[in-house]
């Protein structure tokens, strides 16, 4: 059973950072693309941020380019979310998904 489990959010003010974290479980980890979305009150769940199985390439939300990176470590069947310079319009649940399957979430809010 795939298993994603979120981690890492919370309240921030604007230009700082935080980094989100994805343990999986359930699943052949290095084998697989992975990817975060987000979702903010009243909006669509956008895709942030994707990563290949091989980590090799990365692709990324326009308007988190340049201040967003998502790496991968195989051993330990995490991917994370590092998040520089966060603005309000980063404030969102976000969610690790892999497999068509959804994580839990985590709330990131930023705000002064």
């Amino acid at each position: 059973q795939v298993q994603l489990v979120a981690s890492g959010g919370g309240l921030v003010q604007p230009g700082g950072s935080l980094r989100l974290s994805c343990a999986a479980s359930g699943f052949t980890f290095s084998r697989s693309a992975l990817s975060w979305y987000r979702q903010a009150p009243g909006k669509e769940r956008e895709l942030v941020a994707l990563i290949t199985s091989s980590g090799l390439s990365t692709n990324f939300l326009d308007s988190v380019k340049g201040r967003f990176t998502i790496s991968r470590n195989n051993a330990k069947n995490t991917v994370y979310l590092q998040m520089n310079n966060l603005n309000p319009e980063d404030t969102a649940v976000y969610y690790c998904y892999a497999l068509m399957v959804w994580g839990t979430g985590t709330q990131v809010t930023v705000s002064s």
